[in-house]
């Protein structure tokens, strides 16, 4: 059995890290130039079904003393996401959403986390195709977010010219 430290942190590290996403994707969105627009209330609903799943993976991994197969691909989604988050940085070459707490919170509770699992003797051996559900869960919060929050209408109003 490992602390609830390690299973509900999960959830813990998902709050902080999402929580620099939600406050920073809109105002970073509109910056960028030839990427769409995420309005304040498309990004709460995505990041809203997310935390929904990781909820429930600390929920199980706390049922099961950490042994649950569903938390385990859950942290070692989440810890492998921070890798993404640096990469867009790169890639866009400055600030991104979650790349202040990517590699400050998210990589190394992954780890510390993992470290535990293993020390307890409950650490699962990764199988791949349980990553793929990272892309299948975040589509689907895209997905749910966009049919699901209004679309943004352009507030600039055309002034007819003047004779």
């Amino acid at each position: 059995m490992v602390s609830k430290k390690v299973t509900w942190g999960l959830l813990v590290a998902w709050l902080a890290h999402d929580a620099e996403e939600l406050a920073t994707t809109s105002w970073w969105t509109r910056r960028q130039a030839g990427v769409p627009t995420v309005t304040p209330a498309r990004s709460a609903v995505a990041i809203g079904v997310v935390g929904a799943v990781m909820a429930a993976a600390a929920a199980d991994g706390a049922r099961t003393g950490g042994r649950s197969r569903f938390f385990q691909a859950a942290l070692t989604g989440f810890g492998l996401h921070s890798i993404t988050h640096v990469a867009g940085s790169v890639v866009f070459r400055g600030y991104t959403p979650g790349v202040l707490t990517a590699p400050t919170v998210v990589a190394p509770f992954a780890l510390w986390a993992r470290r535990r699992l293993r020390r307890a003797g409950v650490a699962a051996p990764t199988d791949p195709r349980a990553l793929l559900w990272f892309p299948v869960v975040v589509g689907a919060a895209h997905a749910i977010a966009h049919f699901t929050t209004p679309v943004r209408q352009n507030t600039t109003r055309i002034r007819p010219s003047r004779p």
